[in-house]
């Protein structure tokens, strides 16, 4: 089987430190062409992969602003679509716009939908609901709106993550800086619990951080900025607890899954897929507010680091993600 996988172009794939659709691209393309299939990535020019790349984008419009984003995706896109006849099928990971064009060919597409950026969107999803194939992420995230193939869970590359049976002393806050993430509730939450914090992440509302986290780091909450693969590793397995206050309905959050392989167990707002991926008094704990996550905090020493390496392993590994993947591809082909 011939797959085409369609990446955003806002990063490379994988991405040097944020871009959670290209990551999941990247897991999908290696664990496919790991598997025997003929796989070819459509993605920036300076992406990785063991499969083919295909590209006509030399890096993305994040990375180099003298880009136009939308000409960008234009160019991007439409270079697959042209060449569609080469493949069985496409996997798209670009969100709704590709969808325009498949009426216009003749390859099936199986389109992952990491999430909603505005419900604006949905009627062009409605439009090709009998003609595309949908997956979402979590079953928190689906539209009453739309038909689904299956929920197939993001999956992590276990290599780069590393199991540590004691962990250390620390909080840690891995995510975008941004109101929506929570990140000072974390640092209440930290404070409240006289626990120092680390926080990393890309800085995405720059107003957000000078106005309301420089002023709040001091010599127990420190900023370590954006982490790359190793040094990510090394945080989440090291903290005795990840806190993931989010103030908004999270598709998946990939960080969640890798703290609980590392054994790190999380604290989280109760919101979106957090039922789904957290199990709640086993691989961390479901809280509604700072309070709580407070008093979850002095409980976290209760739970087991093995039961959240397992939880993750068994749930959330890239290997589980890709035979997920692979099982809809055989459906639809065959359709």
């Amino acid at each position: 089987m011939k797959i085409a996988v369609l990446s955003p172009v806002a990063w490379r794939t994988p991405p040097r430190h944020y871009g959670p659709w290209e990551q999941m691209a990247s897991n999908i393309t290696e664990g496919l062409v790991a598997s025997g299939m003929d796989v070819t990535l459509f993605a920036t020019g300076d992406s990785q992969t063991s499969g083919k790349l295909n590209s006509v984008i030399r890096s993305g419009y994040e990375e180099d602003r003298e880009q136009d984003a939308k000409v960008v995706e234009c160019l991007h896109i439409s270079n697959l679509m042209e060449r569609s006849s080469e493949f069985d099928l496409i996997h798209n990971h670009y969100d709704f716009l590709p969808l325009t064009y498949s009426k216009l060919i003749h390859t099936p597409m199986i389109t992952t939908i990491h999430g909603f950026s505005s419900q604006k969107i949905i009627p062009i999803y409605k439009k090709y609901n009998d003609s595309s194939y949908y997956v979402s992420i979590s079953n928190s995230d689906r539209s009453p709106h739309l038909n689904y193939l299956a929920t197939v869970y993001n999956g992590i590359k276990t290599e780069d993550f590393t199991y540590d049976a004691l962990g250390g002393n620390y909080l840690l806050f891995f995510g975008r800086i941004h109101p929506d993430k929570g990140t000072l509730e974390a640092i209440e939450i930290a404070k409240q619990s006289n626990k120092p914090l680390i926080i990393a992440g890309i800085i995405q509302d720059q107003e957000y951080f000078d106005q309301r986290i420089r002023p709040a780091l001091d010599d127990t909450v420190t900023f370590y900025g954006h982490a790359g693969p190793e040094a990510r590793n090394t945080l989440l397995k090291g903290a005795s607890a990840l806190l993931h206050p989010i103030n908004f309905n999270e598709p998946f959050g990939l960080s969640v899954a890798e703290a609980m392989y590392c054994g790190t167990p999380v604290i989280a707002f109760n919101r979106g897929s957090m039922s789904e991926v957290i199990k709640d008094g086993y691989s961390g704990y479901l809280v509604k507010n700072v309070d709580e996550a407070v008093t979850s905090v002095q409980k976290t020493s209760s739970l087991k680091r093995i039961d959240c390496h397992h939880w993750a392993r068994d749930n959330f590994s890239s290997g589980k993600m890709v035979a997920d993947y692979i099982d809809l591809y055989k459906q639809i082909v065959q359709r």
